[in-house]
């Protein structure tokens, strides 16, 4: 059996590894459309514009550069919460209107649903809440 310091160290590693890989998706979703500006940030705010949102381009814009520049903060450790919490809003925007009129599944019984993206807030809601400042 392991000591009390033992279990915490496997669950600081355990979410140190949930925290990585989360920004480090992120990461990846942010660089591809980043690498690939014009059509995707360009169609991307030309789909929010369509819904509404004034200067769409500019709001798709911003979702992308914030996708290449926060998860470096959430990967290093510092303005985690403020980071995840941001993070938390593009996805739960985008998993209402992307995701929710397309079901809950991803691939196999439905497509394009919003179960990765319940995943990802999942985890950012855990690291936020880890790195969260604590009250006296």
């Amino acid at each position: 059996m392991l000591g009390p310091r033992a279990d915490a160290d496997r669950i600081e590693l355990s979410l140190s590894i949930v925290r990585i890989v989360t920004a480090i998706l992120i990461f990846i979703h942010g660089f591809w459309r980043a690498s690939h500006w014009d059509p995707n940030v360009t169609g991307f705010g030309e789909w929010l514009s369509s819904l509404g949102f004034p200067e769409g381009f500019y709001w798709a814009a911003a979702v992308t550069i914030y996708e290449l520049i926060a998860p470096l903060f959430i990967v290093a450790r510092r303005f985690v919460t403020l980071a995840c919490l941001g993070h938390i809003g593009i996805l739960a925007l985008g998993a209402y209107l992307v995701h929710f009129p397309e079901g809950w599944f991803v691939v196999g019984a439905g497509r394009n649903g919003m179960e990765y993206s319940v995943l990802l807030i999942t985890c950012l809601i855990a690291t936020a809440w880890a790195y969260a400042p604590r009250r006296a």
